[in-house]
């Protein structure tokens, strides 16, 4: 099998020729630029550029020698726009630390050594304080109430990091040609590659209501102001539809797996109840699923931190074929039990390896025996990409990355 058949064939429950893998082919599976610069100094590979494709996580882009190296078989889209001349320029965010990042990221350092980002406008809308490695949320656009309408929707959402920071492709979304730019280039792309194809859609609900809101009062605000949440849900969905259907139209024939998002678990089980996720979110999910599955032939990838375990199967019922990250050390998800309940409806697309406390803590030996056993329980029958729990932070060794994919290529 070639990559791309790989993926297809976990996805589609068939067994492939070996475990398929993923690296870096989303914004959360891939390598902290500080763990990133560190592996490239382990593996002598220092020539290659520390490039930041995702300013918020601080998130390096892998190069294509490290992909091909721990053989992984997907692609970000992103990837094919950012390599024109001028698009990269260099910053020290962390001192010894210095990368590449995108033309419009600016940020200015602070007296206190922290750093402030600012959007298209100038508002300081993210901050990374001294130490650490990513941008914090600074402004919440509806923290103190809700508008009276959603005229300005766009430009509120700007005013959060996810909305203000964009990354490739959709850093071009200005551009009068953008779409007809996104098809050219993907049909470029998938002709260069056998790789499957990774595009990340978003189109998130509760995270997006979070993000406006801020998670405290939008957790209160589902039991306390239904009205005002279905009516900001109402208003998140129509920009998502217009925007999900500018995306299939433009390369729903050409890309493999369209990412959405929506973290909606915690460490000790989900944000809310079933019947609450029933009532606001599964419904508008199902729409988004439903329209990709009538006007593409790209499946459907929901990520999805946390213990979830109760809702996945609300998840497989909206539409969903595949989740990310798999947080196996949550409550409810040890890998036998989900693959033993949910293996033939879903594809586990990640719980390769603990991040939390294996990947950063153990020793290579330990990492890669903690890998064989995931493996094990997840590869057979299919329905099962192989990636490490959620991204690789700073703490994590690099000889425990290369441990772990070697303990993939060993697998038998």
């Amino acid at each position: 099998m070639n990559s791309r058949e790989r993926i297809l064939s976990a996805i589609s429950h068939k067994q492939p020729d070996r475990v398929p893998i993923d690296l870096g082919a989303h914004g959360s599976s891939g390598f902290s630029f500080v763990t990133y610069q560190n592996l490239l100094h382990y593996l002598g590979m220092e020539h290659l550029p520390n490039q930041v494709h995702d300013v918020v996580q601080q998130l390096s882009q892998p190069a294509m020698e490290i992909l091909d190296l721990f053989g992984a078989d997907v692609l970000d889209v992103g990837r094919h726009f950012n390599q024109t001349p001028g698009y990269w320029h260099e910053i020290e965010l962390v001192k010894d630390y210095p990368a590449q990042y995108p033309h419009w990221f600016r940020p200015e350092k602070q007296p206190d050594g922290s750093w402030l980002a600012a959007n298209k406008n100038g508002e300081y809308i993210g901050k990374m304080p001294k130490g650490a490695t990513f941008f914090d949320q600074l402004i919440f656009p509806y923290k103190d109430d809700y508008p009276k309408n959603y005229s300005r929707m766009g430009e509120d959402m700007e005013r959060a990091v996810w909305g203000g920071f964009g990354f490739t492709p959709y850093d071009r979304m200005n551009q009068p040609d953008f779409w007809n730019l996104l098809r050219e280039k993907t049909i470029d792309l998938r002709s260069k590659t056998d790789k499957a194809l990774m595009l990340s859609v978003g189109c998130n609900l509760f995270e997006h209501g979070t993000f406006l809101r801020r998670i405290d009062n939008f957790l209160m605000d589902l039991f306390l102001q239904p009205d005002e949440v279905n009516r900001l849900l109402d208003a998140l969905m129509e920009r998502h539809m217009g925007f999900l259907s500018k995306v299939c139209a433009a390369v729903g024939d050409v890309v493999d797996i369209l990412k959405f998002g929506d973290d909606l678990g915690t460490n000790t089980g989900p944000f809310f109840a079933v019947e609450t996720y029933r009532e606001f979110f599964k419904p508008r999910h199902k729409q988004l699923c439903d329209y990709v599955k009538n006007h593409s032939s790209a499946h459907t990838m929901l990520h999805c931190c946390g213990g979830i375990y109760e809702l996945i199967p609300e998840l497989i019922e909206a539409g969903f074929e595949v989740i990310n990250p798999v947080q196996i050390s949550a409550i409810n998800m040890e890998p036998e039990r989900l693959k033993r309940e949910f293996g033939k409806d879903i594809t586990f697309w990640g719980g390769g390896c603990d991040t939390k406390t294996i990947l950063n803590n153990a020793t290579p030996q330990q990492v890669k025996d903690h890998v064989k056993r995931n493996i094990e329980a997840f590869y057979n029958d299919g329905g099962f990409v192989f990636n490490q729990v959620h991204n690789i932070m700073p703490d994590v060794p690099p000889q425990n990355i290369v441990a772990m994919f070697e303990a993939v290529k060993e697998f038998a």
